[in-house]
């Protein structure tokens, strides 16, 4: 993405510790946990990869093409998963949300860090943002009333941190809209 250096680190590091303990997760006895981790660790690594500075580093043409193409295949594996319900709704709208911003980065002029200009906010980043946000405030105070699991609970199965992971990711999202 191309906003300033700290702030792009910073949200490099929460994607990737977030991917990372999404990883955790996939080792759970919860098979829900471990359904739902994978598409998680995908979803905070790639944005991680995404969010690293224009300044330390510009993905090559084909990078973003290759973006799009990875989070189409996430796409279509939501979708898949979505006829059972539950969370497979908001993954793939995370994962059409990178293919729109893979896009978007592929289409933008200087190797993919050029921005919207004077023409405003298009309707689909407007529609992702609203969503986004959406989710995060609705996440926010999901996250409140989570008591933490008994002491034979393993990190991997701790709803607390999963809901944890998902608001973060959530919120790094709202940052990545803000700045394509």
């Amino acid at each position: 993405m191309h906003g300033p250096a700290s702030p792009g680190w910073l949200l490099v590091a929460l994607c990737a510790i977030t991917g990372a303990y999404c990883l955790l997760r996939m080792r759970s006895h919860v098979e829900e946990q471990r359904r739902a981790a994978g598409g998680e660790a995908l979803m905070g690594f790639g944005m991680a990869a995404m969010a690293v500075p224009a300044a330390v580093f510009t993905p090559p043409g084909w990078a973003w093409p290759v973006y799009a193409a990875v989070f189409g295949a996430a796409a279509l594996h939501a979708l898949w998963s979505a006829r059972a319900g539950g969370h497979h709704l908001h993954h793939l709208v995370g994962a059409v949300a990178m293919v729109y911003m893979s896009l978007v980065m592929a289409a933008a002029p200087g190797g993919g860090h050029g921005g919207h200009g004077d023409a405003g906010v298009p309707p689909l980043t407007g529609a992702l943002l609203a969503y986004f946000t959406g989710y995060v405030l609705l996440s926010g105070v999901r996250l409140v009333p989570v008591t933490a699991g008994g002491p034979g609970v393993g990190w991997g199965d701790r709803p607390e941190l999963a809901r944890a992971c998902r608001l973060s990711m959530g919120i790094a999202m709202v940052a990545m809209l803000l700045t394509l």
